[in-house]
């Protein structure tokens, strides 16, 4: 129905680590050679736990987007732009409100695990409450098709799709919609309509997903419908309402397999992490006071590679030939532990070599980060005003 576009955000609430690189940004730099992509930088969110003292936020959102440069995001491949920028999110977020369930969010996974686990600070309000709400008017302003995920936001995806259902289901109805659809088909030509005509039959008669798939994949390839008559023609497919904002699908990603210095979760907040454009020395200290397994007290001492934190930046930067000279010199006591490193620090430092070649223009000249964004403002709002559109048509503001 509308073209495939991927949409993903970071709330800046401090410096980028080599966490964030392998989690996620390496992943962007690969969609944006895909599919069209809006990265943002969700300011607002960030708010949403950090209210009481917003003094990072600017800091960190245009240190934020130099570290996504630096780690290969191209403006040229890929729109970056700030949230609080396109004023259109928080009149989406604001209008899906008044019709989303409390329930659905009180139910959301990670209400209750981000309250137990920021403990320390006072979340008992709609902002923390309504952040999978804004989650969603961020990415169905941009009826996005995708949106890069790891496991545990998939529930994020799941309420912004029942979101855009429940929408759709109440605002997309439209006097005389099916003469109109079938109004609509007829300009797919006789022979295209009636396999249309068809198909709609099996999908809405026996639950043919096959069925709707080559439907759908036939309205994508009509170059001769407008716009709204292919939301119709997409909304009778499944209905008798306008498709206005469409559900998007989870795309999975690979979990980072980078952990902390110390082996947990690599977190600024933890003291475990390796900024993304870290300074060498500091990446050399950071890595050679790593704790290693407790059993080599002595170098002398055999150890095992599982209980070394060493061993999983081995497993992320190290090819199977060092691994394998680090494990067996592990196990045998063969090298020491600094000899173990020394490997992972040279890694490290020439991974971050072209980062820190790409950031330095924009360290030199801050307003080439500024055009950027600026620019990226401009076309990530053209599209969530065409949306706004829709939206207030549907529900009755378009006047």
């Amino acid at each position: 129905m509308y073209p495939d576009r991927v949409v993903s955000g970071m709330r800046p609430t401090g410096a980028l680590h080599l966490g964030h690189y392998h989690g996620a940004l390496k992943n962007w730099v690969k969609l944006q050679s895909e599919l069209p992509c809006l990265f943002f930088v969700a300011d607002w969110h960030a708010l949403t736990t950090h209210y009481d003292d917003p003094s990072v936020i600017e800091t960190s959102t245009w240190e934020m987007v130099i570290d996504w440069l630096a780690a290969g995001v191209d403006p040229s491949q890929s729109t970056l732009f700030i949230q609080s920028r396109v004023p259109e999110h928080a009149e989406l977020h604001l209008l899906l409100s008044m019709a989303t369930p409390l329930g659905w969010l009180e139910r959301v996974p990670t209400y209750k695990d981000q309250q137990e686990k920021l403990s320390d600070r006072d979340l008992a309000t709609y902002g923390f409450l309504g952040y999978p709400l804004l989650q969603a008017a961020d990415v169905l302003i941009y009826r996005a098709s995708q949106v890069p995920v790891g496991e545990d936001q998939v529930p994020h995806i799941e309420i912004m799709r029942e979101i855009a259902r429940r929408f759709n289901h109440l605002y997309g109805k439209e006097k005389g919609f099916e003469e109109k659809a079938l109004a609509a088909a007829k300009k797919l030509g006789s022979k295209r309509a009636k396999l249309y005509l068809e198909l709609r039959n099996q999908f809405q008669e026996k639950g043919d997903e096959e069925a709707l798939e080559q439907a759908k994949a036939m309205l994508d390839d009509a170059q001769n419908l407008s716009m709204i008559d292919r939301e119709r023609l997409f909304g009778y497919l499944e209905g008798s309402r306008k498709l206005i904002l469409t559900e998007p699908q989870a795309m999975l990603t690979e979990a980072s397999r980078l952990p902390g210095l110390d082996g947990a979760k690599m977190s600024k907040s933890y003291g475990n992490a390796i900024a993304l454009r870290e300074d060498k020395d500091a990446v050399t200290k950071k890595v050679k006071t790593m704790p290693t397994d407790p059993q080599r007290v002595r170098r002398s001492d055999a150890g095992d590679p599982d209980k070394c934190p060493v061993w999983q930046f081995h497993q992320v930067y190290s090819p199977p030939e060092v691994r394998e000279w680090a494990a067996k010199g592990c196990r045998s006591a063969g090298i020491g532990c600094l000899e173990c490193k020394q490997p992972v620090i040279d890694a490290i430092l020439q991974e971050q070599q072209p980062m820190l070649e790409r950031a330095q223009p924009y360290l030199d000249d801050p307003s080439l980060v500024r055009a950027i964004v600026a620019d990226g403002c401009d076309k990530a709002r053209k599209l969530a005003q065409d949306t706004m559109r829709d939206v207030r048509e549907a529900m009755g503001l378009g006047y």
